[in-house]
Order: structure tokens, then C-alpha cells, then sequence
């Protein structure tokens, strides 16, 4: 009797065990998966993610004799005091040449705040072929109260787009930007000016 006991405590327990370990890796790969999905998203251009090159790439590449026009797109999150804006709406540029961007942000706010980027290509399918060399989007933006700047984008159109069935007819390209609180300082500076303190 106290065997089959035995026995059936050792399978219950191994099958916690297993359970628990079922359970622990499911916890890991959620943890995971945001970080996998922008490797993924940034590798292939997929949801209209945008390729990020260094200055030595960007230099191997041959223009086409073709044009495309670039429509640039600027948003604030809700409730973070900033204005933000391209400076220039659309321009026509030679695919496979280097262009700059130029961005403009204030905080309106009577506290520093730190924002931080996030971006989208439209179409979609065009992401994997808009490449960018420098971008206030890779870093966090930190401004005083009431401070104005300028923030550059450099950035080129893989010809490669050009024998792509799906994006070779696109004639509008649109970048968008979207600026939010950073993480740990920009969401504690929120809640201050929130608050009115």
C-alpha cells in the first residue's frame, strides 16, 4: 500500500514538475516575444518596419534614374505636452540617393521630458526597402521646458524596389512618427505635469 502511494506521489510531483516547467517557458517566450517580433519586423521590413543601415552600406549603393515622393508624418501621444512636426511635408527624391529630413519638436511643458520615437512605413510592403542611417528614432530625445529643436533623418530608397512585383508601382511613400513618453523618465515627468506640481 505505501508503495502504490509511493508511486503515485512520484508521478503527481513529475507532473508538476513538467507543468511548472510548461508554464515557466510560456512565461519566457511571452517576455520574448516582443523583442522577437521587432528582430523579425526589422530584418524583413514586415508591418511596414523600416531597414536601419551604416554609412558604409549607404555608400555601395547605385541610384536609379527613378523618382519617388516621400510624405513625412509627425504625432504626439495623447497627453504629452510636445509639438511636433516635419518640416517639410512631401519631397521627390531620386531612389538609391541619400536625403535628410528635418523634424521639429517644442516642449510645451514647464518640466524636462523624455520622449522617445516609434515609426511606420505605408504601404507596408515598401518598409524593407526604406533604409535609415541616422534618425533621432534610435536614440531617447530629452528636452528642457520650452525647448525647440531640429532632428534629422537621413535616409535612401533601395533600388531594389524597383523589381519588386508588389512595390515597383508605388508612387508615395509616407514616414510617420509618432513620439512618446520614454519608458521611466518621460512617464514619471507626465505624471508631474499631469498633476500641475
Amino acid at each position: 500500500m505505501q508503495v502504490k502511494a509511493l508511486n503515485r506521489f512520484n508521478r503527481d510531483h513529475r507532473i508538476a514538475l513538467i507543468a511548472l516547467a510548461i508554464a515557466a517557458a510560456m512565461l519566457g517566450l511571452g517576455f520574448a516575444s516582443v523583442p522577437l517580433y521587432r528582430l523579425f519586423c526589422a530584418a524583413t521590413g514586415f508591418d511596414g518596419t523600416t531597414r536601419r543601415v551604416d554609412e558604409q552600406t549607404a555608400s555601395q549603393v547605385k541610384a536609379a534614374a527613378n523618382t519617388i515622393s516621400i510624405r513625412f508624418d509627425a504625432n504626439v501621444e495623447r497627453g504629452m505636452p510636445w509639438q511636433f512636426k516635419p518640416l517639410q511635408r512631401t519631397d521627390e527624391i531620386t531612389i538609391g540617393v541619400r536625403d535628410m529630413a528635418l523634424f521639429w519638436a517644442k516642449n510645451t511643458s514647464k518640466e524636462p521630458l523624455t520622449g522617445t520615437a516609434s515609426f511606420n512605413v505605408e504601404p507596408e510592403q515598401v518598409g524593407k526597402y526604406f533604409n535609415k542611417i541616422q534618425c533621432f528614432c534610435f536614440t531617447e530625445q530629452t528636452l528642457q521646458p520650452g525647448q525647440e529643436v531640429r532632428m534629422p533623418v537621413l535616409y535612401y530608397v533601395d533600388p531594389a524596389i524597383l523589381s519588386d512585383p508588389d512595390a515597383k508601382d508605388v508612387q508615395q511613400i509616407t514616414l510617420s512618427y509618432t513620439f512618446h513618453p520614454a519608458i521611466n523618465a518621460g512617464a514619471k515627468a507626465l505624471d508631474r505635469v499631469g498633476s500641475g506640481k
